[in-house]
C-alpha cells in the first residue's frame, strides 16, 4: 500500500514537517479531528428532525413487529432499571447469557434453560 505515497513530494513534505515540527504536528492531528467532527455534527443536525408530525407519522406506520420490539425492550428495561435502582445483584444476568440461558420474570425462578431442539429422529418399521 505504501506505493501510493511513498513517491509523492506532498506525503514526503507532510512527514517532513511532522517530523520536524512538534506544532506542525498538533494543528495537523487537531484539523484531521477537528473538522471530520464539526462536519458530522453539522450533518446529524441536518438529518435530525425533531418534528412532532413526523415521528407521529413513522409511528402510526411502524410495522406491527417493531411496536411489539419496542415495548418489550421498554419492559425489559424498565425491570432492569427497577432491579439497578433496588440495587440488587443483577451478575446473574451475565452468566446466564454466557451460558445460553434466558431469564425469566418470576422472582423465585430467575434462570431457566433455553430448550434445545429436538434431536431425536422417530423412525416407523415398514410392515
Amino acid at each position: 500500500m505504501s506505493f501510493l505515497y511513498e513517491k509523492s513530494d506532498t506525503w514526503r513534505w507532510l512527514v517532513r514537517k511532522t517530523r520536524d515540527s512538534r506544532s506542525f504536528f498538533f494543528t495537523f492531528a487537531t484539523v484531521c479531528g477537528v473538522i471530520p467532527g464539526i462536519i458530522g455534527y453539522g450533518v446529524m443536525q441536518v438529518t435530525n428532525s425533531t418534528n412532532p408530525e413526523l415521528e407521529a407519522r413513522l409511528r402510526q406506520s411502524a410495522r406491527p413487529e417493531t411496536t411489539m420490539m419496542g415495548k418489550v425492550n421498554q419492559e425489559r428495561l424498565a425491570e432492569y432499571l427497577g432491579e439497578l435502582k433496588q440495587k440488587q445483584d443483577t451478575n446473574d444476568r451475565y452468566v446466564a447469557a454466557l451460558r445460553g440461558e434466558t431469564l425469566t420474570r418470576k422472582p423465585y425462578q430467575r434462570i431457566q434453560p433455553v430448550p434445545k431442539p429436538n434431536d431425536t429422529v422417530t423412525t416407523t418399521k415398514p410392515q
